[in-house]
């Protein structure tokens, strides 16, 4: 059998008399194609059948063979070059499907008017040949999105505030668990997911629920997001109309903030005090309109760690209700509370609540696992999940189906339970070098004994912004507290992360950072 020779380098001349039955030029030319033998197949490393495909198309996209040119029968040029039937075809084959070639009944194959590479390697065209409105710009909210984009471009390392320690993780049990499931997978696990999640996980999620957080609900009242964003982009659509106004906390979590925005829903900043969101006075005359949404962090308050008290969610559960709000509790990182009893969630506090509650599992299992949920009413239960199974094509149920086991069978809670004690002792750390070199007044007052981030206060004329940005130079990573307001009584601090910085790395770590806050006027403003 022949073989192509290791000389496919120049294609030469390619010539084709008229289909007249006279002898027919060797497609390649004598140079290209050559009786070798079995041993030229092993020197080019590849199939005949390959090498000839691409011998063919080399001489299409160099315009040796020029389109409409008609390609002698597949039974004619493998007799002209001693290959075998099956060999040419596939060539032509391969060629028909790529569309160097096309065929018509009848008539033969032909080279085809525009070879693909034309449009697939397209020539690299020097900045300075854009022009300023080569293309359509970003929409003004897109703009505002990204103006205000706040997400880091790194995501481990001290002082990351919200990154629980990731290297603590059960890794072997979750795996043990997910090869289980992997060896005989549901059919049905594999496709798209519809109806909210995976029922076993729902189910789980329910019964932790009602015992952890003192959440009303049942498997029907959950449905299974990628994480609290997605979670609250399906409210703001499915509740809200452009021109909505929504109270958000202030400071408040900037990810809730870029979410409103797109959907044009304006956003009124609330202050927070010691007892969580304040709220109008009523009796004052003078109210301003009644909110669509209301945005509170009530067990602990992000980012400053106030928990709203018993008083307040009263009152802000009778505002809502009286005036068909609807309030959003984010639920973000209640399992780690250092001191006391759990606070029970706002949700639970009265049957029917106009509450939307709100969860993840990025701070108890880890972030990339994109996972979080909601808990609706009965009432919107069904509609929000087929809007969405409609909006977001769910899926990843062979990860639920994982996720639902390791709760079952108690490493959920066991892993909580092992984390609690563990991100103590890292704050009670950071906080006694705070107090230590900085006073006991650079803590944030409103703080309290729980979370993954402690907020360190700064005088009212310091730079937290480019603070952090010293301190990023030297690979600490902080978040400035002036960032995470929207009106004008901004603060200035900085978010410490600590759960994911081992006890041993926090002293060095923290002296780092005090290199690069001002020196001499660090005494953060009075209480």
């Amino acid at each position: 059998m022949p073989a192509i020779s290791t000389g496919l380098g120049p294609i030469i001349q390619y010539r084709f008399r008229n289909s007249d039955g006279a002898n027919l030029k060797s497609i390649c030319g004598d140079q290209l194609l050559q009786r070798l033998g079995p041993e030229g197949t092993a020197a080019l490393g590849k199939p005949l059948n390959r090498g000839l495909y691409e011998c063919i198309r080399g001489a299409i996209q160099d315009g040796s063979l020029a389109p409409a040119t008609r390609l002698p029968p597949q039974r004619d040029l493998a007799a002209e070059l001693g290959l075998s039937r099956n060999t040419v075809m596939f060539a032509y084959d391969q060629l028909l499907a790529e569309g160097y070639l096309y065929a018509r009944t009848g008539s033969g194959t032909f080279v085809a008017a525009t070879a693909p590479e034309r449009y697939l390697n397209a020539a690299a065209v020097p900045a300075t040949e854009v022009g300023p409105q080569a293309m359509p710009g970003l929409s003004p909210r897109g703009q505002r999105l990204l103006a205000n984009a706040s997400a880091s471009p790194t995501q481990w390392g001290a002082f990351m505030p919200g990154v629980p320690d990731v290297t603590r993780f059960p890794h072997r049990r979750y795996a043990q668990i997910s090869a289980r499931v992997w060896r005989n997978p549901h059919p049905e696990w594999l496709s798209y997911s519809h109806g909210g999640g995976l029922p076993a996980l729902r189910e789980a999620l329910a019964a932790h629920l009602r015992v952890a957080r003192s959440v009303r609900c049942d498997p029907d009242q959950v449905l299974i997001t990628e994480g609290i964003h997605q979670a609250i982009d399906l409210v703001v659509r499915m509740l809200g109309s452009p021109g909505d106004q929504a109270w958000v906390e202030e400071p408040s979590y900037w990810g809730i903030r870029g979410v409103l925005q797109v959907s044009d829903i304006g956003m009124v900043p609330k202050l927070v005090d010691d007892e969580g969101l304040t709220l109008p006075d009523t009796e004052a005359g003078g109210e301003m309109p009644a909110p669509r949404f209301i945005f509170v962090t009530p067990s602990h308050q992000y980012p400053l760690g106030a928990v709203m008290s018993l008083k307040r969610r009263r009152a802000l559960l009778e505002y809502a209700r009286q005036r068909g709000s609807w309030i959003v509790e984010d639920d973000y990182d209640s399992e780690f509370r250092f001191s006391g009893q759990p606070i029970p969630s706002l949700q639970g506090m009265e049957p029917d609540a106009p509450v939307i509650y709100i969860g993840t599992f990025s701070k108890t299992l880890y972030p990339g696992l994109r996972m979080g949920y909601l808990v609706l009413p009965r009432s919107l239960a069904g509609a929000f999940q087929t809007a969405h199974a409609e909006l977001y094509r769910a899926g990843h149920l062979m990860t639920q189906a994982t996720v639902a086991e390791f709760m079952q069978a108690g490493d959920y809670a066991a892993h909580i339970r092992r984390m609690r004690p563990l991100y103590a002792r890292r704050r009670a750390i950071l906080a006694a070098l705070i107090e230590r070199y900085l006073g006991p007044g650079a803590l944030h007052e409103h703080g309290s004994n729980a979370g993954l981030h402690l907020v360190l206060r700064l005088p009212d004329d310091a730079d937290d912004v480019a603070i952090t940005a010293a301190a990023r130079a030297r690979g600490i990573m902080v978040r400035p507290l002036s960032r995470y307001f929207i009106g004008d009584a901004v603060q200035r601090g900085l978010l410490l992360g600590y759960a994911c910085v081992p006890e041993e790395d926090i002293a060095p770590a923290f002296d780092r950072l005090l290199g690069c806050l001002p020196r001499g006027g660090m005494r953060a403003p009075q209480r």
